[in-house]
């Protein structure tokens, strides 16, 4: 699995590798030369899991996010699809228009391998989750859903996050309750100026 890539350089690579997918996509002219960045930047060849986020507008609206949970293919290739579909498939959006794309910024998360969280109630949990910091799966049989680590922003507060989060796996805002399954994961943002 892809370490954390550093630098001013890789945010300029990861965001544009994510924009020309989505340009490529929108049926409008793509310059990046995949070729040449794999060969200057071998690691985007290694596993890696990522989410693409799509804000719009100077308020950031949410506009589009789709992303891995686990490493199961190239880096890169995980960029190029998920940029595609944050633009593309979000069910919660309608498909991104060429007309937006002025007003879209690309944020591309590059995720750690997630962790399985042992507790043993809700008060457990709590000492244990790092808001702010932990990215949140939560899993009750079929029902799954993530919030990315930047999602303590708008939530800050445990109770308010997780709520959320039951809420968006399909269960019951008290699925804590149930003890589900919770694993965490870290990531490294990197964003579009």
């Amino acid at each position: 699995m892809v370490k954390y890539l550093k630098g001013a350089m890789m945010n300029d690579i990861l965001i544009a590798l994510a924009k020309a997918s989505i340009l490529t996509a929108l049926h409008q002219p793509a310059d990046l030369n995949l070729s040449e960045v794999l060969a200057r930047y071998p690691k985007l060849e290694e596993k890696g899991a990522s989410f693409v986020t799509l804000t719009k507008g100077e308020e950031e609206r949410l506009r589009g996010c789709i992303g891995s949970l686990e490493a199961w293919r190239p880096l890169y290739k995980d960029i190029i699809s998920n940029a595609r579909a944050a633009a593309l498939e979000d069910s919660r959006f309608t498909p991104l228009r060429k007309e937006e794309l002025p007003q879209i910024k690309v944020e591309v998360s590059i995720l750690t391998r997630p962790k399985e969280v042992d507790y043993t109630d809700r008060e457990d949990l709590k000492k244990k989750i790092r808001p702010g910091t932990d990215g949140v799966i939560l899993r009750h049989w079929f029902h799954r859903a993530t919030y990315l680590p930047q999602v303590w922003e708008q939530l800050p507060d445990f109770d308010l996050f997780f709520l959320s989060l039951c809420e968006k796996a399909g269960l019951e805002k008290n699925c804590l309750d149930r003890h589900p399954t919770i694993q965490v994961y870290q990531v490294r943002k990197y964003k579009e100026k």
